[in-house]
């Protein structure tokens, strides 16, 4: 090819190619924003948790996975599939116990929110049963604005919203749906 045909060829693509570019509308894209703060800053499976005082257990968390946000304004912990708690009061056996299938503590207002399934007993073997309970810690008290049943030793007691101290020994339950007395059966045997 000579090489005049050569810089024509050459002339003609690119003027070709840049009128193909300037012909086109300059759009720019909008780039999404890496959301970081929505990512855990800490991620653990399988995590069991003991706290001590004096060289006693006094309390024993166990979740199959914990995720801690610190990103965010206000920091927070996930228990997204459930969390066990063992309340032990110096003791070798556990003298309380609450398990969710859900949990979220708010490290700012040191606030637990327990959901799906919740059940706790108290140290005087006492159950409590929702789906939504509240725990602030320097308020020191629980609560509940959903059904909750109490199973107690003689009786039943069924409602909506509730309030208590952190230990379940002190509640209420604010519109009381029912009330069920358990008796107690005792069988009398006789030695021939």
């Amino acid at each position: 090819m000579p090489a005049g045909k050569t810089y024509s060829l050459v002339g003609a693509v690119l003027i070709t190619g840049t009128a193909l570019l300037s012909s086109c509308e300059k759009r720019e894209l909008p780039v999404r924003e890496l959301q970081i703060r929505e990512l855990p800053s800490l991620s653990a499976r399988d995590v069991e948790t003991m706290y001590s005082d004096s060289g006693k257990v006094t309390l024993l968390v166990r979740t199959p996975l914990i995720q801690q946000f610190s990103g965010d304004e206000q920091p927070y912990t996930l228990f997204p599939e459930g969390l066990t708690v063992l309340f032990y009061d110096k003791k070798t056996e556990p003298q309380a116990s609450i398990r969710a299938q859900y949990a979220r503590y708010t490290e700012k207002d040191e606030l637990w929110e327990l959901r799906d399934s919740v059940v706790a007993v108290n140290t005087d073997g006492d159950i409590l049963e929702t789906e939504l309970l509240f725990w602030s810690e320097p308020r020191e008290s629980v609560w509940s604005d959903r059904f909750v049943r109490i199973t107690g030793k003689d009786q039943i007691i069924m409602g909506t919203g509730f309030e208590s101290d952190p230990r379940l020994s002190k509640w209420k339950i604010k519109n009381v749906s029912a009330t069920i007395y358990v008796e107690n059966e005792q069988k009398v045997t006789s030695v021939d």
